[in-house]
């Protein structure tokens, strides 16, 4: 059965303007304005899945998406870095940043590992390998990262090379059989 997999990546916060690891904070105000304008250009979905994160439940409601929510797709943990400028971290902790961004199976933070966060996002994934129709993720720039790593068995260090922006939209498809990670072509309006 073909299956059509849209990831959207919840709106801009302060954490993103501030360079810093995301705690469970709401959208700035520019990113509410942002989701209004994308509202016409998106297809109604067959089902929609939203991670637990207030960002991302607030970007489905202003994208009138209504869906189940989903810890499966909620934010990395970011351990005790949580709420913390990479500045901060990078001054405070340079050899614990070092080791996260070269090891994806290390969490010098006490939170979760990129491997973990693959792992899950992945397994996510192949339970809903055979779903038809269309479906919505609202959901974060690490945990699409990962769906991506995960559809390409890219590897680990690949996770760095990949930039999601807030709102941005990453299509998947599937045969039921495999993922495929799907560049839709769309007509430019600027």
């Amino acid at each position: 059965m073909k299956g059509r997999l849209t990831w959207i990546c919840h709106g801009a916060t302060q954490s993103n303007r501030d360079g810093a690891f995301p705690t469970d904070e709401p959208l700035e105000e520019r990113a509410v304005e942002q989701s209004k304008r994308l509202v016409p250009g998106l297809s109604r979905p067959d089902r929609v899945w939203i991670s637990p994160m207030l960002r991302a439940r607030q970007t489905a409601e202003l994208l009138a998406l209504q869906g189940e929510i989903e810890p499966a797709l909620g934010e990395c943990d970011y351990g005790r870095w949580a709420g913390k400028g990479l500045a901060d971290i990078h001054a405070s902790e340079p050899d614990g940043l070092s080791v996260w961004m070269t090891n994806a199976d290390a969490a010098p933070h006490d939170g979760e590992s990129l491997s973990h966060l693959r792992d899950r996002v992945g397994a996510w994934m192949e339970r809903h390998l055979g779903d038809g129709g269309h479906t919505v993720v609202v959901t974060h720039a690490s945990v699409i990262r990962a769906a991506i790593i995960h559809v390409l068995r890219a590897p680990p260090e690949a996770f760095w090379k990949i930039d999601v922006e807030p709102l941005s939209l990453t299509e998947m498809s599937s045969d039921g059989r495999r993922w495929t990670l799907r560049l839709p072509n769309r007509a430019r309006s600027d």
